[in-house]
């Protein structure tokens, strides 16, 4: 009987070597290059939001000074900007998740055309 509990440890410990060896082969090794651009789309976002509210309140302030409304186009033009950047950082987001599927998709396929 000592033999069946001898070959068997010997199949999990090659089980597990070759299965360290797959993981080892596949590993992505981690890149700075992929954290910084997630950082600069990050940023990309920010500035989409906090542009739209600048512009909004500089576009409110400029028809308050034309048309004489003291309070009512500043209040308009942030609200504006305020959706205006809503809708900008949105139509940013899906495009970059977007992206992500079709990046993620190709390594996919990538991956299975290896395994073939």
């Amino acid at each position: 009987m000592p033999k069946a509990v001898d070959s068997r440890e010997e199949a999990l410990r090659s089980l597990d070597a070759r299965a360290r060896a797959l993981q080892a082969s596949t590993a992505r090794p981690a890149s700075p290059a992929g954290e910084a651009s997630a950082t600069s789309q990050a940023y990309r976002i920010l500035a989409e939001l906090l542009g739209g509210v600048l512009v909004g309140i500089a576009a409110g302030a400029i028809l308050d000074r034309l048309v004489g409304t003291a309070p009512w186009g500043l209040i308009g033009g942030v609200l504006a900007g305020f959706a205006l950047s809503l809708f900008m950082a949105r139509r940013t987001a899906n495009r970059l998740m977007a992206q992500a599927k079709a990046e993620e998709a190709a390594r996919s396929a990538a991956s299975e055309a290896r395994e073939d």
